[in-house]
């Protein structure tokens, strides 16, 4: 295999520089999250020129925030959406190919507490696998009593009838949308974190553009561009409101959000490589219990929201189902005191025109994408694993409202990202504690850098933090420990502690001010008992 060519520089000045010079860009791109920097590197890849402006750090909301699945979508199936679960079955191969340092194939076990979930479930499941066809990632198997807790050895044993093995796809969310960023940027692209777009401009009744604004300094921007996406999940409905206003009509909002909350706990509660699985809680939801980087994730809940705060809270209610839930099907049952770290993502659920937002779970997750009388593109809904599909929407209907001239499809579906080794040199597997594999053909740059021998703490070296601000797009601690690491979301008391030296180390090398002080009460707020 050929050696990996050198990383870009995403030096804060060059950005700027090139976002202040008189270029009219093809595609403008508002949001960072996963469908963002999806149409980035769609757009990209195909020849267009791009921009893309993220007000706080790429997948900073909800695409930082998921339960770290690449999956078909089994409760789909249940739902008889057939089609949503085959798009989303393909896009989990495509997913695994393009980028085998960051997602890899997961086996879950489903235990059966009455003598028929065995057979019930495994029908289904069955027809997962046949839905699959050749991008099946294992064959679906019936389990022994036996069999079920050799897979899950802690799994409540009392009561227990056997069980159903299954196999799906687990990922590195924040990562993966890191190296999306970073193939956008190799194919020539203009991306620029902590730049909010302010305002839409206007000429001859049509999007035109954006009025941007540095961060960190106060710069304005006006960025030219032919089209105009709003990719800003659940916030989509301020940048409708504002065209709308524009145009002198109402706008009735689109989406409905909901929250889901996960708890972090240690990988004793579930020692194994295998996910557990409860297809049907007490109240009729999905319980997950996942291994991720050494811990176990616990989740997940799909709570109706009327606020878009940035950084939502769970409800005490929503911890005490899941710690509740959880011990129902562990032999040991969590408790607060064991909670390692918790995180809130808002879902932006696409509501009927109908509908009042209330009941989230009967909301479309599919994604939508639409367009307004001014050209305006929005693109919101959908799930981590069909990002690519979503993306070749969103330059579909840029193509039909006539914005841009149309350009064949398909670029990206064998377009491995940046980092993506051979498949076969891929050894480690995603539950081992993180360290350099998740950078996969970057790894020599980073063990290039100092420090490289100067642990921080299990998986994070001072090379990393080097790495991040000089590679990644890293400007402060919390873009480094929440996203560049994932320290903050599998352990947000070692994160704190590591904090002061990560703050010092990107101070040497971003000149800037990296907030510490910030991370250190964020880092709080992913503990339970300081709430």
């Amino acid at each position: 295999m050929s050696a990996a060519p050198s990383p870009l520089s995403t030096s804060r000045a060059e950005l700027l520089n090139r976002l202040s010079q008189p270029e009219t860009y093809d595609l403008a791109i508002i949001g960072g999250g996963a469908t963002g920097l999806g149409v980035a590197v769609d757009a990209a890849a195909r020849g267009f020129k791009v921009v893309l402006l993220e007000s706080m750090d790429f997948a900073k909301g909800t695409s930082s925030r998921a339960t770290k699945l690449v999956h078909g979508g089994v409760r789909y199936l249940a739902q008889g959406n057939i089609s949503l679960v085959r798009e989303a079955l393909h896009e989990r191969t495509t997913l695994l190919h393009n980028a085998p340092h960051l997602a890899q194939p997961l086996a879950f076990v489903m235990p059966s507490y009455k003598l028929l979930d065995t057979p019930f479930y495994g029908i289904g499941l069955k027809m997962y696998d046949a839905l699959a066809g050749k991008a099946g990632l294992g064959a679906t198997e019936f389990l022994s009593c036996s069999k079920t807790v050799k897979y899950l050895p802690t799994v409540q044993q009392k009561g227990l009838k056997g069980g159903v093995k299954y196999w799906d796809g687990q990922f590195d969310d924040a990562r993966l949308a890191l190296a999306l960023a970073r193939t956008a940027a190799a194919k020539g692209a203009l991306l620029v974190n902590y730049c909010p777009a302010e305002k839409l401009v206007y000429e001859n009744n049509r999007v035109a553009g954006v009025i941007c604004r540095d961060a960190e300094s106060g710069q304005g921007f006006t960025v030219r561009a032919k089209c105009v996406v709003n990719a800003t999940g659940p916030w989509v409905d301020l940048f409708r409101q504002q065209d709308a206003e524009a145009q002198g009509r109402p706008v009735k909002p689109m989406v409905a959000p909901s929250q889901g909350v996960h708890v972090v706990v240690d990988r004793d509660f579930l020692p194994t490589d295998h996910a557990l699985l409860v297809p049907k809680t007490a109240d009729g939801r999905v319980l997950f219990a996942v291994p991720w980087l050494g811990k176990v994730i616990l989740g997940t809940t799909d709570t109706p929201r009327h606020d878009l705060a940035r950084e939502p809270l769970p409800f005490k209610e929503e911890l005490d189902f899941i710690l509740t839930e959880a011990g129902k099907y562990l032999n040991r049952q969590p408790t607060l005191a064991d909670v390692r770290s918790m995180w809130v993502g808002l879902r932006p659920l696409v509501k009927p025109q109908d509908d009042d937002g209330e009941n989230t779970k009967k909301i479309s997750r599919e994604h939508t994408v639409m367009s307004s009388k001014t050209g305006l593109v929005t693109v919101t809904g959908g799930k981590w694993t069909t990002y690519r599909a979503m993306a070749e929407d969103v330059l579909a209907e840029c193509f039909h409202i006539g914005s841009l001239p149309a350009r064949a499809a398909g670029v990206t579906v064998h377009l491995p990202l940046v980092g993506a080794p051979a498949e076969a040199a891929v050894k480690h597997r995603m539950n081992q504690t993180q360290g350099l594999h998740s950078y996969g053909t970057d790894a020599p740059s980073v063990t290039d850098l100092p420090g490289v021998d100067a642990w921080l703490t299990d998986g994070l070296s001072e090379a990393m933090v080097r790495f991040a601000a000089r590679f990644e797009y890293a400007r402060t601690v919390e873009d480094m420990l929440a996203r560049r690491s994932r320290l903050l979301f599998l352990d947000a008391r070692k994160a704190a502690e590591v904090a002061p030296r990560v703050a010092e180390i990107l101070g040497q090398e971003l000149g800037c001010d990296v907030k510490l002080a910030e991370f250190q009460a964020l880092a709080q707020q992913y503990l339970p008992e300081q709430r």
